[in-house]
């Protein structure tokens, strides 16, 4: 990207939330639990999908989150090294939480596959600010959390 960005920060995907070890035995019992009844069920596959499920969701929720580049241009919203274009976005909306430790959000809805929904928290800018300059280029519209999201937070990934 060659241009110069009109609003710039950085920021985190997600705030992370340390796991203590009974958090992973949880996770080591339940899956073994259903891993047992699917070799009772003699559903050896499906035993497989969920061991390997659980050892990525054991090894995501270790993971520490990367810290990215958000920018802000005139057509469109960077993030690190890719550009999102207002014309293949929806609508938008500016999220802020009764939580006050997470910052507000700019959540954002797109036409692309590979990238339907895109939520950029909102650090060292005025959210009213980046709303009106976002206002220019897309309609607003209601975001709210998926269940992925409320199924996500209720795992503390």
């Amino acid at each position: 990207m060659n241009r110069t960005p009109l609003y710039e920060w950085y920021g985190t995907e997600y705030v992370f939330e340390e796991k203590g070890a009974d958090w992973y035995w949880a996770l080591g019992i339940i899956a073994l639990a259903a891993v047992v009844a699917c070799v009772l069920f003699n559903n050896l596959l499906l035993g497989l999908v969920i061991l390997a499920a659980a050892g990525t969701l054991a090894l995501m929720a270790a993971k520490h989150p990367r810290t990215h580049h958000f920018m802000i241009f005139d057509t469109g919203v960077g993030i690190d090294n890719n550009l999102y274009l207002y014309q293949d976005m929806v609508d938008f909306s500016v999220l802020e939480y009764l939580d006050e430790t997470l910052p507000p959000a700019l959540s954002i809805k797109t036409s692309r596959i590979m990238a339907p929904h895109i939520l950029i928290p909102i650090v060292d800018h005025d959210p009213v600010e980046i709303y009106e300059y976002i206002s220019l280029h897309l309609p607003e519209g209601m975001h709210e959390n998926s269940l992925m999201d409320h199924f996500i937070s209720l795992l503390k990934i």
